[in-house]
């Protein structure tokens, strides 16, 4: 599958900060992770630093899938609000949901303290806009839900945001926790960390099957060679290929551009994110070098985005929609591009291991949070493999659905 299509502005700044070798042998680990984007890079970093010994494949160049389209945005909330997380996992676990995000957040912070580089990586607060008047009442219910869990969150009218902003809007919540990220970048540096604590890394290395057994797993290589292992990570993203009959959710296909290089950022304080209560939604950030970053108007079929005349259309839009938002920046689009991705009718990722396939862990489904969801399961999964799984597990594994029901009976 074209996991995106254009020119994603990641891989052309960032070029090529390493490459790896082609597996041409047989091999064995005690972990072999499918998959090196961000998802594949975070689940080696942790494991390999864990002291766990972890082969990662990649049927590409590293970080040249879903990881080099990526917005980089860094939200604990989900596409899913507090109030439709409760009515599938109960009060609790959407607490618990919100609560693992901002955790990943930090995480990512501290990982971009200790690697080589610092990734682009800022905090920032982030503002969400009710899109029309009808949507002002959910987002007040919204803002008292997250208070009670004692978010750092304002809400604000209408005419606060254009006090402080600028444009019209039907009012918003101001949140602190947010923040931004070069994911291209973010996974090279994860990479590299995990093959100085021993991973093994291979890049254009396609697999052609999957088997497992009662004490481990093989990879079949499109060369012929074998990887032996006492457990597999699927981090594949939406190609999910050779692991699963289908991806879980619904995929789809998004849009995004950066500008070129703006002198000022007048009416935006903070530079903060900027996304909105429709679905699909639009979203807004900026770079470490000074452009902005809008994308969206997604829609529901995985392959819309290779159209050309769509992919202009989408990127007018989207250019056009900025402007109103911050008409005096003078916003230029130096690159568009457009991708893949795949949601989930909760809004939450699927992590974990089926009943089926107890030596085969998953992670998929992210929708738009990648890149927190990624860092989930990667702390996730690790804890799984060392023995020590997290109760937050359940709220992100294929059978979630029954342990909601019985966790909100119980709750009863």
């Amino acid at each position: 599958m074209d996991l995106h299509t254009g020119a994603p502005f990641w891989p052309v700044r960032d070029g090529l900060p390493a490459t790896y070798p082609a597996l041409r042998q047989d091999a064995a680990a005690d972990v072999a992770v499918l998959g090196a984007g961000i998802t594949g890079a975070l689940v080696a970093y942790e494991l390999s630093r864990a002291g766990i010994d972890v082969i990662v494949v990649d049927r590409a160049d590293v970080a040249s899938g879903s990881t080099a389209a990526s917005s980089g945005l860094l939200l604990y909330d989900t596409d899913a609000s507090l109030a439709d997380l409760a009515k599938t996992i109960g009060e609790d676990g959407a607490a618990r949901v919100y609560g693992r995000g901002l955790e990943a957040i930090n995480r990512i912070d501290a990982l971009c303290r200790a690697l080589d580089r610092p990734c682009g990586f800022a905090r920032r607060p982030c503002l969400y806009l009710a899109s029309n008047r009808n949507h002002r009442r959910r987002l007040v219910d919204e803002f008292e839900r997250r208070s009670r869990l004692g978010l750092d969150v304002q809400l604000l009218s209408a005419d606060d945001v254009e006090d402080r902003y600028g444009f019209p809007s039907h009012g918003a919540i101001y949140s602190a926790g947010a923040g931004e990220i070069d994911p291209y970048c973010f996974t090279h540096e994860l990479l590299a960390a995990a093959l100085r604590a021993g991973a093994r890394i291979y890049d254009r290395t396609a697999v052609g099957g999957l088997d497992t057994g009662p004490h481990g797993a093989v990879l079949r290589l499109e060369n012929g060679c074998r990887v032996r292992a006492g457990h597999v990570v699927c981090a594949t993203g939406y190609d999910v290929g050779v692991t699963l009959a289908h991806t879980p959710g619904q995929l789809m296909s998004t849009w995004a551009f950066v500008s070129e290089p703006l002198e000022i950022f007048e009416k935006w304080p903070e530079r903060c994110l900027i996304w909105e209560t429709a679905r699909p939604y639009l979203y807004v950030r900026s770079t470490d070098d000074g452009r902005l970053l809008a994308g969206g108007e997604d829609e529901p079929h995985p392959y819309r985005h290779r159209r050309r005349t769509t992919f202009a259309a989408k990127t007018s839009v989207l250019l056009e929609r900025a402007t109103a938002l911050f008409p005096t920046l003078g916003i230029e689009p130096a690159y568009a591009w457009a991708g893949t991705f795949g949601s989930t009718n909760d809004g939450l990722p699927y992590i974990g291991t089926r009943a089926d396939e107890p030596h085969v862990s998953f992670a998929l489904g992210y929708g738009g949070n990648g890149i927190t969801f990624g860092v989930m399961a990667a702390t996730l999964l690790r804890d799984a493999i060392l023995g020590r799984p997290s109760p937050d597990a359940e709220l992100f594994g294929f059978d979630r659905g029954a342990a909601s029901r019985r966790q909100m009976v119980l709750s009863s």
